[in-house]
């Protein structure tokens, strides 16, 4: 049994006429009634009465007819099915993030593409930095949204958007009222630093203040930001935090901008997606491309704010 000759069978019984079935099937008559006469021999059944002047379908024909749309349908659910999968539009995306990401701009893109993927399924996984990759690299993640580039042959990385490093002091600290700070002001401050094991953005944050002449003075050691900006408030030190954060600052929390000493590159939290180089999921490469896109249209991937650099 052809599916050819399923859907012969179906349209002539919809149009029991041999002339206009054949004509919406752009085929000729003769073709048509052999498919026919085939799918009649197969079954052992007639289903059709035929006279010179009409068809009809008979008892068996009735029978069969929800059996033959059934296979056709379910044909056409699968060609629409593999279609979405090697669009993209169907599938399977886990992505491993730090709950600060959870705060900036992201969530905004996780509403958008809800709304407009909504046969891919999407989990997103809280997890610290150092675990990230490590968990991709190893494949039971499909990308991951974090403070630090890699491009080393297996993976592949792209900036999405801009996120200066600010200091976060208590509101009653000396230097609350400065416009921007360096971080050489910091020297003589005690820190409230993200644990430097858990994150490559930490150990960045550390040498950025060895390359300013210090080496800063670590009291507390959290794993996420937010904790770190709880303990400013409580006025137990100061912070280096990424400026999308500063959404979660209290009255007892002052942002200050960080500016750069002269020659001196300006440290920065900035958001990057990383992913396996040779990954061949339709529905992550689909996903990236939305998320990339949408981060150049709604947020721009304009150079980082400029902030006063020292005489």
């Amino acid at each position: 049994m052809e599916l050819r000759q399923l859907r012969y069978f179906c349209m002539l019984a919809a149009e029991l006429s041999f002339t206009q079935a054949a004509a919406k099937l752009h085929v000729s008559q003769p073709p048509l009634s052999f498919q026919i006469a085939q799918l009649e021999k197969e079954l052992g059944v007639r289903l059709f009465e035929r006279t010179s002047r009409s068809v009809q379908l008979n008892d068996a024909g009735r029978a069969f007819l929800p059996h033959a749309q059934a296979v056709l349908a379910q044909l056409e659910q699968g060609r629409e099915h593999v279609q979405r999968v090697a669009a993209g539009l169907e599938g399977r995306v886990v992505v491993g993030l730090a709950g600060s990401h959870f705060l900036g701009p992201f969530p905004q893109f996780i509403a958008q593409f809800r709304a407009t993927s909504p046969h891919v399924e999407l989990v997103l996984q809280e997890m610290q930095p150092s675990q990230q990759l490590q968990t991709l690299r190893a494949g039971r993640l499909d990308l991951c949204i974090g403070r630090t580039p890699v491009d080393d042959g297996q993976l592949s990385s792209a900036l999405l958007w801009h996120d200066p490093v600010m200091v976060a002091m208590p509101a009653t600290h000396r230097l609350a009222g400065s416009a921007s700070l360096l971080l050489s002001e910091l020297r003589h401050e005690e820190f409230i630093f993200l644990k430097l094991e858990s994150s490559q953005f930490a150990q960045r944050l550390l040498d950025a203040c060895v390359q300013s002449g210090f080496a800063p003075r670590i009291t507390q050691s959290v794993v996420e930001v937010p904790a770190a900006l709880n303990l400013v408030a409580a006025g137990l030190g100061v912070a280096l935090v990424p400026a999308s954060l500063a959404c979660l600052r209290t009255q007892a929390v002052h942002m200050c901008p960080v500016r750069p000493a002269r020659d001196e590159p300006l440290v920065d939290g900035d958001v990057h997606m990383v992913w396996r180089s040779a990954e061949g999921n339709r529905a992550v490469a689909q996903f990236r491309l939305l998320l990339q896109t949408w981060a150049i249209g709604q947020l721009g991937q304009r150079p980082a704010p400029k902030t006063p650099q020292t005489p």
